[in-house]
């Protein structure tokens, strides 16, 4: 069985000129990145015939923004690795490209975005490349800068290889800490193959978890399972981000300090209708 990649060297060092090289022109790894952005697409349910600007995190040598492009969308890729990025601007891709470390956070004016898309990429945050690196707030560092950085209709969805649930558990909790809805949607869970996981995450409060594919009704439970979490988050103590109870707790800390507060009202907390 051949070992994982993030288990063998840091990104920015296991991904260099060669190994860059080697991932762009090897015709498997384009056709599956081309199959796993479509799909993030598809979950991004993005509005009919209207380009938008996308964020490609983790977004290599290009490959995943290309497909972007052929969907009529504009791009700014990152990623911690400057081999792979060399490639992208030889390879004179459409998008901006930005070097950067996600788990140090995302350099983004707050909305700048109306969607991002990672393939393969979330699961080296789980790596603890340097002493300074601490997984979950990493983690939690990422998620609450991306949700800064898309607008308040956008989604987030990340194709990643977990290695067990505690890793998808890890990775919802902390998605949902930083102001997230949704959950993880599995394609094909009965295939050792097809296989795929994808992260998908909501900004503008709950809805729906998209149908995986290759699933009947029951096979969905796991999926039900992460995509509940918000729901109890509230029942272990702690209220949801941006929740009537959340605001009502954040004003009392407020006055505690001495802070000027308004009063609470029966409109604290209350969603503003879109016509203002």
């Amino acid at each position: 069985m051949s070992k994982r990649p993030e288990h063998q060297a840091p990104p920015e060092l296991f991904y260099n000129e060669d190994e860059a090289r080697k991932y762009t022109q090897n015709s498997r790894i384009i056709d599956i990145q081309a199959q796993m952005t479509e799909r993030c697409i598809e979950l991004l349910v993005l509005p009919e015939d209207t380009p938008c600007l996308l964020l490609d995190i983790g977004c290599g040598s290009g490959l995943s923004g290309a497909v972007l492009e052929e969907n009529g969308h504009l791009w700014i890729g990152l990623d911690i690795s400057p081999a792979m990025l060399d490639v992208a601007l030889e390879r004179e891709t459409e998008g901006d490209l930005v070097l950067a470390d996600m788990g140090d956070g995302l350099p983004f004016k707050p909305g700048s975005f109306d969607g991002a898309v990672s393939v393969s990429a979330l699961q080296w945050l789980f790596n603890a490349d340097k002493k300074s690196h601490q997984p979950v707030k990493r983690l939690y560092k990422f998620f609450s800068s991306l949700y800064a950085s898309l607008s308040r209709t956008a989604r987030a969805v990340f194709q990643f290889y977990p290695e067990n649930e505690n890793q998808l558990e890890l990775l919802t909790s902390q998605a949902m800490k930083a102001g997230f809805y949704g959950g993880v949607v599995i394609d094909y869970p009965n295939s050792a193959k097809a296989k795929k996981f994808f992260l998908v995450l909501m900004t503008g409060g709950s809805a729906p978890l998209p149908k995986a594919l290759g699933v009947d009704e029951e096979d969905s439970s796991l999926q039900v399972k992460y995509a509940k979490r918000e729901a109890s988050k509230g029942a272990r103590g702690k209220p949801l981000k941006n929740t009537r109870a959340w605001l009502l707790e954040k004003k009392e800390r407020r006055r505690k300090q001495g802070k000027e507060t308004k009063p609470d009202t029966k409109y604290t907390g209350r969603k503003r209708s879109g016509r203002f």
